[in-house]
C-alpha cells in the first residue's frame, strides 16, 4: 500500500497539505528515522514508521465515533448559515473528511456516527442491510393499539409510501411516549409514520443502531470513539495502528 508522504499526513488529520509541505521541507519529518524532505515520497503507512518533530504519527485506517446529537444542529458536514454536528469536533478529525452515517433532523438527538469509512457507513444506512434503528419519541397524544399492528405490517405515509415492518412498543400514557424500531431513514420518517397513526411527535431521541446503545455517559454534543467491538458489531474495519497520535 503505497501512498504520498503528504497526502498520508493529511489523511490522518495531522495539519492541511500546504502545511504538511513546508513541514516536510524543513525537515521535520523522519520516515523510518531517516530524514524525509520530499513531500510527494512514497510511503506504506502500514509498514513504514513516520515522525513529525520526533513524535510517531499513529497511522489509523479509519476513524469511528459516536455522538449524542443536540436539538439545533443539522446533520451535514458543512453548511454556510447553520451549525452542523461536525462543528463539535475538532479540527484534526475534521480534516480527515470525516461525515454523519445517515441523519438525524435538526430538532431530534441521540445516537450518531461519525467516521470516513463509506463502506461501514453504507453497511449501516441501507435498508438491504436490516440494521435496525431504536427511536423514543414523546407524542401529544396515544396513538391507539391499532397502530401497533399497523407498524407491523407497514405504515402508509402521506405520500403513499408505504414503509417497511416496524415495531412500535408503548412506554407511558403521562407523557405519551413510545419506542419504535426501524429498519430504514426515509425522510422525517418517524414523524411522518406517527403522523399517519394520527398522532404528533413533540420529541424525539435515537437510542440505538443495531447493538450499539448511546453511551448514557454522554451528554448532547458529547462524543467518544466507538469501542473496537462496537466497530467490528456495525461491521467496521479493524484499524491497523502504529506509531502514537499526535
Amino acid at each position: 500500500m503505497d501512498v504520498r508522504l503528504d497526502k498520508f499526513l493529511k489523511d490522518q488529520g495531522i495539519a492541511a497539505r500546504s502545511e504538511l509541505k513546508a513541514l516536510i521541507r524543513k525537515g521535520c519529518v523522519r520516515v523510518n528515522n531517516q530524514p524525509e524532505k520530499d513531500p510527494g515520497a512514497h510511503i506504506d503507512p502500514e509498514k513504514d514508521q513516520i515522525a513529525i518533530n520526533g513524535e510517531p504519527v499513529l497511522y489509523r485506517k479509519f476513524v469511528y465515533y459516536m455522538i449524542n446529537k443536540p436539538k439545533g444542529l443539522i446533520t451535514a458536514t458543512e453548511d454556510k448559515t447553520l451549525a452542523t454536528v461536525l462543528d463539535l469536533f475538532p479540527e484534526n478529525i475534521r480534516r480527515r473528511n470525516v461525515f454523519p452515517v445517515g441523519r438525524l433532523d435538526r430538532d431530534t438527538e441521540g445516537l450518531l456516527i461519525i467516521t470516513d469509512d463509506g463502506v461501514f457507513a453504507h453497511n449501516v444506512i441501507s435498508p438491504k442491510k436490516h440494521v435496525m434503528k431504536l427511536y423514543e419519541a414523546k407524542l401529544d397524544s396515544f396513538p391507539g393499539h391499532e397502530a401497533i399492528r399497523d407498524f407491523e405490517n407497514g405504515i402508509v405515509l402521506d405520500d403513499g409510501y408505504k414503509a417497511m415492518p416496524a415495531k412500535l412498543r408503548m412506554i407511558s400514557e403521562c407523557p405519551v411516549t413510545a419506542q419504535v424500531e426501524i429498519y430504514e431513514g426515509k425522510f422525517h420518517q418517524v414523524k411522518r409514520m406517527f403522523k399517519a397513526a394520527g398522532s404528533t411527535v413533540q420529541e424525539l431521541k435515537r437510542l440505538r443502531i443495531g447493538e450499539v446503545w448511546l453511551d448514557e455517559a454522554l451528554k448532547p454534543g458529547e462524543f467518544r470513539e466507538l469501542t473496537p467491538e462496537e466497530v467490528v458489531i456495525l461491521g467496521g474495519a479493524q484499524n491497523i495502528t502504529h506509531g502514537a497520535e499526535l
